[in-house]
């Protein structure tokens, strides 16, 4: 980050933030366990696969219609876990794409899964499925596979728009245990009515951490919600003095007034 232009306090601010950050990271690196609360959309994982393995019925994990970009990027992280249980316990996993970049991307981080579980054998190319570039083309492919696969489980995770009502309506009308999260907040409130499980705000970006519990992430998570706390604290102080200075600027000018005017 370019702090050329940055005032000192800016500079000390940025130093502090980043010296907290390392410091988690450094921290938990060591060894140190680092706990955060329990987000109850990712915790669902686990039930939503077992549900499926139950069922003796396919998975649906959709990536929704973003590129390679930090969305995607902690979706295919979530779809890396969901892929690892399903390779454990037997489960198919069917992955709908709709951006062509991601195509490969997903096939090798489910591969990756399924032999991080010592089951490539057992992985399907098949059923990661590219089916359209067009939005409601998307949507419609995946309805279909919902419908044909009649899948006990449903995961929509990533960037989602006009379609995501399409989908989560069709996944609750086949009766289909459905976890979702997106940053999308338009989209979230569909999610919330017809989904069971929703990851909200912040938690989507914390959820490769909660996964993996890695150290680096888990480090880096907790730093900045330590950051964040940090920077409340002080526009909260800043709030205070702005408030106790206006008034006493206020009674300083009403009190001249009334000298000037004789009061």
């Amino acid at each position: 980050m370019q702090l050329e232009h940055a005032t000192w306090f800016m500079t000390v601010l940025m130093s502090a933030l980043s010296i907290i950050i390392v410091g988690a990271i450094t921290t938990a690196k060591r060894g140190r366990k680092l706990a955060i609360r329990r987000i109850p959309g990712l915790a669902a994982i686990d039930e939503a696969v077992g549900r499926a393995t139950e069922m003796g019925r396919p998975i649906l994990f959709s990536l929704g219609l973003g590129g390679l970009g930090i969305v995607t990027l902690q979706a295919l992280a979530v779809l890396h876990h969901v892929a690892r249980q399903a390779a454990r316990y037997g489960t198919r996993i069917i992955t709908p794409i709709r951006e062509p970049t991601v195509f490969p991307v997903a096939e090798e981080v489910t591969r990756e899964a399924y032999r991080a579980e010592g089951k490539l054998e057992t992985f399907r190319p098949d059923d990661i499925r590219f089916l359209s570039t067009e939005q409601f083309a998307y949507a419609a492919g995946t309805v279909g596979i919902m419908n044909r696969e009649h899948v006990a489980s449903i995961f929509l995770f990533g960037d989602f728009y006009a379609e995501a009502l399409i989908l989560a309506e069709s996944g609750h009308d086949i009766g289909a245990i459905q976890v979702a999260g997106t940053p999308q907040t338009t989209q979230i409130p569909f999610f919330i009515a017809a989904c069971d499980y929703v990851v909200i705000g912040d938690e989507y970006y914390a959820a490769s951490a909660y996964l993996t519990q890695e150290p680096t992430l888990l480090g880096s998570l907790i730093g900045q919600d330590i950051g964040k706390l940090l920077l409340l604290v002080l526009v909260l102080t800043g709030l205070g003095i702005a408030t106790v200075l206006g008034v006493a600027h206020n009674t300083a000018e009403h009190n001249f007034l009334l000298r000037w005017l004789g009061g």
